[in-house]
């Protein structure tokens, strides 16, 4: 009998949102995400070390010295975990930008050409890469730019309408929208629990889905930052969904039905074509609390996790 997750895949990409690899190996996605969080939490497992200690070496003689040895190490971190990602999963690895440099266009286009660099060096072609960047209108207009040279871009750390239309305008290739943490957002607000459909966060993903299909924008959109197998089953159909191994399991070890929510070939929508300037994008954001909070909150948390990654590669240098 087939399973939730192999019914799941009939409709939609299936990303593993995780940097353990015996998960990516056991659920068998297409594609795979990380973020500094994930990466945190797997160079602090035994069998990750050895990743840690390569970047350490391969960079302790590179005359580099404090912050700039500390940066080296940390890209090289990031390209090891996605060169071993690659070799288990067919499609692409999403390695992401510095949080830090979520405010910084420019910046944040010289550390996504440095990444596919060092991608090239280990003869991994870009078109398996996405550059993971947060959903600023500064990180979207980066995104913009690298689009047009061929670097593809996930757009992470998306919460509102406003977000979704600015990045589809600039062509990105694919968006995250963060349903659990809109999700928790609303649940703390009202104190009213939120299932299926009445989800605000599946809500917000097949609203976005709808309105890129209605419009024939090419841009991917990717539901992610789930909460449970309700918000996954309530997407089937969507473009990708990015999903933690807990979840992955559920669905594997479940054999409940499963049925298409979302259809490119017939969306759901009834917005007209809209267009946003930068005031207009900044205000929209700004009208929107939930997105807005939850935007600088995860910014700050990426950030707080690659600062402590930092010390711990300070402390083996």
């Amino acid at each position: 009998m087939s399973t939730q997750l192999d019914r799941l895949k009939e409709f939609t990409t299936v990303v593993a949102d995780t940097g353990d690899f015996s998960s990516m190996q056991e659920y068998q996605p297409q594609d795979a995400t990380t973020n500094p969080s994930l990466i945190l939490q797997a160079v602090n497992k035994p069998e990750y070390q050895s990743i840690l200690e390569k970047a350490v070496n391969e960079n302790k003689d590179s005359g580099l010295s404090g912050d700039e040895l500390s940066e080296a190490i940390m890209d090289r971190v990031l390209i090891l975990f996605g060169i071993e990602i690659l070799k288990i999963v067919p499609g692409r690895v999403s390695t992401e930008v510095d949080a830090r440099l979520s405010f910084d266009t420019v910046g944040t286009m010289a550390k996504a050409r440095q990444l596919i660099a060092a991608y090239d060096a280990e003869g991994i072609s870009k078109d398996r890469i996405l550059i993971k960047i947060a959903s600023t209108w500064e990180g979207i207009k980066a995104a913009e730019e690298l689009e047009k040279e061929g670097i593809h871009c996930n757009l992470t750390l998306l919460f509102s309408f406003a977000q979704a239309v600015a990045c589809a305008e600039a062509g990105v290739q694919l968006v995250s929208p963060f349903v659990g943490r809109i999700y928790d957002w609303y649940k703390k607000e009202t104190g009213k629990e939120y299932v299926g459909d009445e989800d605000p966060g599946v809500q917000s993903v097949a609203k976005i889905y709808n309105y890129y299909k209605k419009h024939g924008y090419k841009t991917e959109v990717m539901g992610a930052s789930f909460r449970n197998v309700g918000q996954i089953t309530s997407l089937a159909g969507c473009d990708l969904l990015t999903i933690s191994p807990g979840l992955l399991k559920e669905l594997q070890d479940s054999s409940e039905p499963l049925e298409q929510k979302l259809n490119a070939e017939a969306p759901v929508c009834d917005l007209e074509k809209i267009s946003l300037d930068e005031k207009a994008f900044r205000l929209e954001l700004n009208e929107d609390a939930m997105a807005t909070e939850k935007t600088a909150q995860g910014i700050r948390a990426f950030s707080a996790d690659i600062v402590k990654l930092e010390k711990l590669i300070a402390s083996m240098v």
